[in-house]
């Protein structure tokens, strides 16, 4: 094995061993711009501890990483904290290099590798606060079950204060750079914000939950270290504060309009309505979904406290583009919002009921009346557009924080 890629030293006893993916750009319909990271991490304790592996194509990298701390035939465990594809994806492969002595996973995830890939060696299933020692070294683990799979889990260790946290606190973001002093500071809370919006958002409750039962057992890490992105260990409280506001899901004064437009009238329309919004004191983000992606409506949808959607109707129906987009949102499940539907229509106009209906099932509160214009608006169309804006700034108003 060639060691043409190099591990990073986290602590004196812990590498990161991942890969990078320079070229993905999307991630079950979130668009990841910036690419990713799969990270996993070993821990050269009495007993070698290779936390979570990586997608199957880049086995060779992560391989080649371990091969510059060890040879990975010494690899005595295996610890699986999540078991999607991203993160398990080679484990068959390389337990068959390395024929470790035991793999585990959560009691969910055993179930779920089995199922994946009809093992035929034992996964042992750890239990929720089960402890797990590696000579010189000790390992935790929690359940976080449904952030954001059944058989997700952290693994703490002890001795180093480092917490493998699996998906949680992590964001795509491929670079060279492997620590959160590294990066930006405003690329990784962007980041992070989208990622949080576009794989957690619907478990937010689960994540105050989660937060606040670090806080109970006594686990306050120095490093914290996700399966995607970089490594976090100057600004954990940071993260796990924002972690903590983005699942409140708590309005603030900010709208988002997104619409669909054939022929540029459903586009005045939406923005008139971002107009009455702005002068009511509200920030507004008006956004075509024809050219701006879903994922990044979904960012910009995380602290807002108004969602207004329009449409053009072709064909008796929403524009795919925007019918996209909702259905998108609806599966992410954002709080405390109130909206409002409008669009053009040529000869029967249903796009509109259609949004309508779609935010009702959202749990979005209606605020105001709908707008119709038939072909092009007139001015009194747009004034209504306008007022509407106004009125929906008043309704965000006396809701956000």
């Amino acid at each position: 094995m060639n060691n043409f890629f190099q591990a990073v030293k986290l602590t004196d006893d812990v590498y990161w061993v991942g890969a990078i993916d320079w070229n993905i750009r999307d991630f079950h319909g979130y668009t990841t711009p910036r690419g990713s990271t799969y990270n996993a991490y070993l821990i050269m304790a009495d007993k070698v501890t290779l936390i979570d592996t990586v997608k199957a194509p880049f086995k060779d990298e992560m391989l080649s990483r371990i091969s510059s701390v060890c040879d990975p035939g010494k690899i005595d465990y295996i610890v699986s904290n999540h078991a999607e594809m991203d993160h398990s994806g080679c484990l068959p492969e390389v337990i068959a290099a390395v024929d470790p002595e035991r793999v585990f996973a959560s009691a969910v995830g055993a179930n779920v590798l089995r199922e994946h890939f009809a093992f035929d060696r034992e996964i042992i299933g750890l239990k929720d606060g089960e402890e797990l020692s590696l000579g010189n070294r000790s390992l935790s683990f929690m359940e976080t079950r449904m952030l954001h799979w059944p058989d997700s889990m952290f693994t703490y260790l002890k001795e180093e204060q480092l917490l493998f946290s699996q998906d949680a606190f992590g964001m795509h973001l491929a670079t060279q750079e492997r620590f959160d002093d590294e990066v930006a500071a405003a690329i990784l809370e962007y980041e992070a914000a989208t990622y949080f919006a576009n794989i957690l958002l619907p478990y937010a409750a689960l994540a105050t939950k989660l937060i606040d039962r670090l806080q109970r057992v006594g686990i306050r890490p120095k490093i914290v270290a996700p399966d995607h992105g970089p490594i976090w260990r100057s600004s954990v409280d940071r993260i796990v504060s924002l972690y903590g506001r983005w699942a409140e899901q708590k309005p603030r004064l900010k709208a988002v309009v997104a619409y669909g437009t054939m022929w540029h009238s459903t586009e005045a329309m939406a923005r008139a309505i971002g107009e009455g919004l702005s002068a009511g004191g509200i920030q507004v983000k008006v956004m075509d979904t024809g050219v701006h992606h879903r994922s990044a409506v979904v960012y910009e949808l995380l602290e807002a406290g108004a969602l207004v959607v329009g449409s053009s109707t072709l064909n008796n129906n929403l524009l795919p583009h925007v019918a996209d987009c909702l259905t998108y949102l609806k599966g992410l499940k954002p709080k405390n919002l109130v909206g409002a539907a409008f669009g053009s229509y040529g000869w029967s106009g249903e796009s509109v009921g259609q949004i309508e209906e779609t935010l009702r099932d959202m749990k979005v509160e209606l605020v105001g009346e709908q707008v119709k214009a038939k072909h092009v608006p007139t001015v009194e169309i747009i004034a209504r557009c306008r007022r509407l804006g106004e009125t929906m700034a008043a309704e965000v108003k006396k809701r956000a924080v």
